[in-house]
C-alpha cells in the first residue's frame, strides 16, 4: 500500500495534537470551575444589593457601598404649583434636576396671551424658586442679536434670504480679511437664510458691514436694546455699535461680550416677531418683580411685512436646515406633533462672566399649522462651566413635546 503523501501525514498530526489539547484544557477547566462545598466563592456569603433604579438622580456610589437609597431632601413645590401651567412647571422642574446645568433658567411663554405658561430656574447646585435671571440683562447676548441684524437687513431693502453672501475662511470665526471681500469676488459664497440658519459669523458681519451702524441702531432700538421699560422690568439690555470701522463686523455678529439681553426681553422679541405686533414684555400674576403684571406695546417697533416673512423663514430654516436641526425633529418630538408644528428660532453661544462660564441660548416657537390660536415661545439659557449639560435645543425640544401633549388636538 503507497503511504500518504508527506503534507497530509503532516496536517493529519497537526489536527491530532490540536484535539488533545483541546480534550485537556477542557478537562482542566471543568476540574477546577466546580465549587467545593463553604467555598470562599459561594455567593451564598453574599448579600445581594437591590437593583438600580432607573433614575439619573440616585448616587449609585452610595448605593453600591450600603445598599440603601440615601435620603434625598424634601423639594419646596410651591413655586411649581403656583405657576399657570404646573404639567409644563413640573416637567421643567425634572428637566433641571436631571441635567443639572450650573446655571440656566427654562422659560415658555403663551404665544396668542402672551402670558408666562411656566419657567425654572437652577444655579449654584439648587432649584431657585424665584426666577431672578428672567429680567436679569447681564448675559451675552451672542448670535441671538444675529436676528436684528438680519431684521435690519430685510428693512434695508438690499437683501433677501436668497442673497449670496461671500463666505471666505472658516465659517464661524471672524477676523479683519473676512469682512471685506473685494469687489471682483468670485470665491465660496452661502445664502443669507443659511449663514443666520447655521450661525455663520463672517457672513452676517459682512452683512452688518455692508448696512451700516445705523440700521442695525434702529432695528434693535425696535427690539428692545437701549431702552427702559416700565419698573425696569426687565432690566435695560446692552447694544453698544460703533459709527465705522470693525466693531460693526463684531456687534452685527453677535461676536462681543457687550450686548446683553434678558430672557424675558428675548421671549419678548420672538413673539413680536412671530405674531408681526409691536414689542410687549410678556406678563405673569405672581412672580413681581420679576416679570410686570401687565404690559403695554412699545411705541414704533414695527416692521414691513416683508421683513416678518424673511424673519420667520429663517427662524425656520434654523430648525430644519441649521443649528437645531438635530434636536428639534422627531428624535424629541413626537413625529405626530412635529407634523403637526412649525418650529423655529435662533441659537447662541458665548463666554460670559455673570455669572462665569460658556453661554448657550435657544430662543424660538412652536406654533400649530392648524390652529393658529396655539403656539409657545420657548426661551433656554443655560451656563457651563468645566462640564456642559444636554444642550439647549435638546431641552428646547423635550419642551414642545410636552406643550404639544397638552395643547395640541389629534382628532
Amino acid at each position: 500500500m503507497k503511504p500518504l503523501p508527506y503534507k497530509v501525514r503532516l496536517f493529519n498530526r497537526i489536527l491530532l495534537i490540536g484535539f488533545f489539547i483541546f480534550l485537556c484544557t477542557h478537562c482542566v477547566f471543568y476540574f477546577f470551575s466546580s465549587e467545593a462545598p463553604n467555598s470562599y466563592l459561594s455567593t451564598s456569603n453574599y448579600e445581594s444589593l437591590p437593583d438600580a433604579p432607573d433614575s439619573p438622580l440616585v448616587p449609585q456610589a452610595d448605593l453600591a457601598i450600603t445598599g440603601k437609597l440615601p435620603e434625598e431632601s424634601p423639594i419646596d413645590s410651591t413655586h411649581i404649583l403656583n405657576q399657570k401651567d404646573v404639567y409644563l412647571a413640573k416637567k421643567i422642574d425634572h428637566l433641571l434636576r436631571i441635567y443639572k446645568p450650573d446655571h440656566a433658567l427654562f422659560l415658555i411663554v403663551d404665544a396668542q396671551e402672551n402670558e408666562i405658561l411656566a419657567w425654572g430656574q437652577r444655579s449654584e447646585g439648587t432649584i431657585h424658586t424665584s426666577p431672578t435671571f428672567l429680567s436679569q440683562s447681564t448675559f451675552p447676548a451672542a448670535s441671538l442679536f444675529k436676528t436684528v441684524t438680519l431684521t435690519a437687513a430685510f428693512e434695508s431693502k438690499k437683501y433677501s434670504l436668497n442673497s449670496p453672501i461671500p463666505l471666505i475662511g472658516r465659517a464661524h470665526s471672524l477676523y479683519r480679511f473676512q469682512i471685506q471681500p473685494p469687489s471682483d469676488y468670485k470665491g465660496n459664497t452661502v445664502e443669507l437664510q443659511d449663514a443666520y440658519a447655521k450661525s455663520y459669523n463672517a457672513p452676517m458681519a459682512i452683512v452688518g458691514y455692508d448696512i451700516g451702524s445705523s440700521s442695525i441702531k434702529s432695528a434693535a432700538k425696535k427690539l428692545g436694546f437701549n431702552q427702559p421699560f416700565e419698573n425696569n422690568i426687565p432690566e435695560q439690555s446692552s447694544m453698544i455699535i460703533p459709527d465705522t470701522g470693525y466693531g460693526i463686523a463684531e456687534v452685527s455678529s453677535g461676536f462681543t461680550q457687550s450686548t446683553t439681553i434678558s430672557p424675558l426681553l428675548a421671549a419678548a422679541q420672538i413673539r413680536a416677531l412671530l405674531k408681526q405686533k409691536p414689542l410687549e414684555i410678556p406678563t405673569a400674576t405672581n412672580i413681581t418683580p420679576y416679570a410686570p403684571t401687565k404690559s403695554k406695546p412699545v411705541f414704533d417697533s414695527l416692521f414691513s411685512e416683508s421683513t416678518y416673512y424673511g424673519i420667520k423663514e429663517a427662524m425656520k430654516r434654523t430648525v430644519s436646515h441649521g443649528t437645531a436641526k438635530k434636536n428639534l425633529s422627531s428624535r424629541f418630538i413626537a413625529r405626530r406633533y412635529r407634523e403637526q408644528l412649525d418650529i423655529g428660532g435662533k441659537t447662541g453661544s458665548l463666554d460670559g462672566s455673570n455669572p462665569e462660564g460658556r453661554y448657550e441660548w435657544f430662543a424660538g416657537f412652536a406654533k400649530s399649522r392648524l390652529e393658529s390660536d396655539k403656539g409657545i415661545i420657548i426661551v433656554v439659557m443655560q451656563v457651563h462651566k468645566e462640564i456642559r449639560s444636554q444642550p439647549a435645543t435638546q431641552v428646547a425640544g423635550l419642551l414642545i413635546n410636552y406643550w404639544a401633549q397638552q395643547y395640541l388636538d389629534l382628532n
